[in-house]
């Protein structure tokens, strides 16, 4: 498997993983389920249906299905029954749902995309792009997003090569850099924007992204040259990277005499820029 991503059927997220070897995704059944049914507990709804595929003959479909660790709405990772299209496509037909002939495009769709994106990494930014644009955000703010991706990528293939495995390994060592920088933990500072499942950086200002970028940059380049034998040392430079974004975070402050984190989500910062066009756009011309 080649990690979990995340795709979007009618901007509703299902969690997938793409198998490298065998070049095909493997999608969240109850994921999928609560799309298509509007289920208000899909795990139910799909452990009722296993009873009922298996009933119905589809014993090599039942035994077949097997499972990953996802990431949960509470940060966590458990095993998570995971099907892949053919499985899923056979699965859908005992689904009565309205919505079941656009998911169906929607699985060839997400096939073709991600083999287009193997041959052509490019189509990986448009997509990405593509996406932000359609939720509001400015083209400043995305490409920033863009770049701020990049650096993530770059600090834990870094954190991997010096030995850090586990979720919860690269969750203590996100927090340790962004706490050195922000003042904050993660959780802290999804709490301060008022964010509950969404993403932190989706939500930060493009200057929170410039510095929370810095302390991933700065932190890799100290790891590369340091060479970490451990965790413990892993820790140590996270919060060294972070501190060099915090210098430059009290720089920036001291300047502007503006503070550098904010409480505004998305939707507000989003909302702030569009309020900025307008204003511009009423605003007498010389």
């Amino acid at each position: 498997m080649n990690g979990e991503q995340l795709q979007l059927f009618e901007e509703q997220t299902i969690r997938t993983s793409w198998d490298e070897k065998n070049e095909e995704w493997y999608f969240s059944i109850v994921d999928v389920v609560g799309v298509l049914t509007e289920a208000t507990n899909p795990r139910r709804y799909w452990s009722d249906l296993k009873r009922k595929l298996k009933n119905e003959g589809a014993i090599q479909l039942y035994e077949n299905i097997v499972q990953l660790k996802m990431k949960s709405s509470d940060g966590k990772y458990y095993a998570t029954d995971v099907a892949n299209t053919e499985q899923l496509l056979r699965i859908i037909q005992s689904i009565p749902s309205k919505k079941a002939e656009p998911f169906k495009l929607w699985l060839a769709q997400v096939g073709k995309d991600r083999i287009d994106e193997t041959m052509d990494p490019e189509l990986i930014a448009e997509r990405l792009v593509s996406t932000y644009e359609r939720k509001g955000y400015s083209r400043e703010w995305i490409n920033q997003r863009l770049q701020a991706i990049s650096a993530r990528k770059e600090l834990t293939d870094e954190w991997n090569d010096k030995g850090v495995s586990s979720p919860s390994e690269y969750a203590v060592l996100t927090d340790e850099l962004t706490k050195a920088w922000s003042g904050m933990t993660t959780r802290q500072y999804k709490k301060y924007k008022g964010l509950k499942k969404e993403s932190l950086r989706d939500n930060m200002s493009t200057t929170e992204l410039v510095l929370n970028m810095l302390a991933e940059t700065a932190t890799k380049d100290i790891s590369k040259v340091s060479s970490p034998k451990d965790f413990a040392e892993n820790k140590n430079i996270a919060l060294r990277g972070g501190s060099v974004a915090a210098v430059a975070r009290t720089a920036l402050e001291e300047q502007t005499g503006v503070p550098v984190i904010t409480s505004q989500n998305a939707l507000q910062l989003n909302h702030v820029v569009q309020a900025m066009i307008k204003a511009s756009a009423s605003a007498p011309k010389d």
